[in-house]
Order: structure tokens, then C-alpha cells, then sequence
């Protein structure tokens, strides 16, 4: 019998078989459960999320049941889905190594955080907004963006804690993310509104009100 010749992947290099990753730009390797490899691993998480909710849109298409008022978020969330790429970038770059990053690329810059406002008024200025904590679930797009939202505010506790370290430096990335969560919320409550569905209030007595309001 003659050996089989071993098989090497691009992908699985083993390097990180000893729970260790490498940056981005500058430093040594870091461990799996490294502060800032929980901060960038939580981004991560966060872009899979809203990959989520752009293939129920995808899918809502391929049926023909997408509401003319979505057409644009398929392309708005891929917009996020690539910004958080930024943010991840510079999550993962040691702070030594700042100097390599180039804005917009590798490092969040004030226009993105601009661009995240200027969305937010324009959704908001459609949506009514409800008076009290909404229970996620209404429609299955909006349980989406819910759960990225939950996903991009423990990416920003992880953050915050890097710069309570020093070891983050720019006040953009702490600003993007806690945008990003705020609009992530609008777009859920946009989502429900957009498809003829209500948000439901967190307290039993909060439906009953709204029930007996419009009977």
C-alpha cells in the first residue's frame, strides 16, 4: 500500500491550534479569549446576523412579497454588513500599529458615523415610534435586526473596555457602534410598521391598553 499524499488547507493553517490568533497590523499573537478578540469576534457575529436578514429579504423577493417600502434595505445592510468589516479591522490592529490603518478601510472615520446619522433621521422621520420596551418576534425580519442590534451592543461593551484599557484609540469605532444599535432598533420597528404589523409591548397591560385604544 502506498501512503495517500496529506492534503494541506488555505484555510485550517493549524496555527491557531493552540488558541492563540494573529492581528490584523502590529503585535503578537492573542489569545482566542482575549479581550480584543472578543470585541472583533463580536462584530463578526454581528455582520453573520445581518447576513440573516438580508437573505429573508432575498427570500421575501424571490416570492415576491417584499413591500416596496424595503426595496432599498437589501443594499442598506450590505452597506453595514461592509462598514462593520472596517470596524472589525481596527478592532483587530494592535495600538502600536494605528499608523498602518487607512480611514475608512481599516479604521472607522467621522463620515461613517455622519452616514449612520443621516439614516437614522431619514427612517425615523417615517416610523412611529412606540412608548414603551417592545418584546422582539413580530415578524421574522425584525427579529433579525433585533438580535444583530443585541449582538453590535456587546461588541460596543468589549470596545469600551479596550479603550478603558488604552488599547483602543479612536472615539469613532465607540461612536459607530453605539449608532449602529440605535438604528438597527429603528429598522426593526421600521420593519414591522413596513409590513402592516405592530410591535409588542413588554407589558401584558401595555397590549391591553393599546387593544382597548383601538377598539
Amino acid at each position: 500500500m502506498t501512503d495517500k499524499p496529506e492534503r494541506k488547507s488555505a484555510v485550517a493553517t493549524k496555527r491557531g491550534d493552540d488558541g492563540t490568533t494573529g492581528l490584523l497590523f502590529g503585535g503578537d499573537r492573542i489569545f482566542k479569549d482575549d479581550p480584543r478578540t472578543e470585541a472583533f469576534g463580536a462584530v463578526d457575529e454581528a455582520i453573520a446576523a445581518l447576513g440573516v436578514a438580508r437573505a429573508e429579504l432575498g427570500l421575501k423577493a424571490q416570492y415576491g412579497t417584499v413591500p416596496r417600502t424595503l426595496d432599498r434595505l437589501p443594499e442598506l445592510i450590505l452597506r453595514l454588513q461592509r462598514e462593520l468589516f472596517v470596524v472589525g479591522a481596527e478592532l483587530a490592529t494592535a495600538p502600536d500599529a494605528a499608523d498602518r490603518q487607512k480611514p475608512g478601510e481599516t479604521r472607522v472615520t467621522a463620515a461613517m458615523v455622519d452616514g449612520l446619522d443621516a439614516v437614522l433621521a431619514d427612517t425615523e422621520a417615517s416610523v412611529e415610534l412606540p412608548r414603551e420596551f417592545v418584546v422582539p418576534g413580530e415578524t421574522r425580519l425584525s427579529a433579525y435586526l433585533e438580535m444583530a442590534r443585541t449582538i453590535i451592543r456587546r461588541a460596543e461593551r468589549r470596545a469600551v473596555a479596550l479603550r478603558r484599557a488604552e488599547r483602543v484609540g479612536d472615539d469613532n469605532l465607540l461612536a459607530y457602534l453605539n449608532r449602529l444599535a440605535d438604528l438597527l432598533w429603528i429598522l426593526a420597528r421600521a420593519a414591522e410598521q413596513w409590513e402592516s404589523r405592530a410591535a409588542t409591548p413588554s407589558r401584558t397591560a401595555g397590549r391591553h391598553a393599546r387593544d382597548a385604544a383601538e377598539s
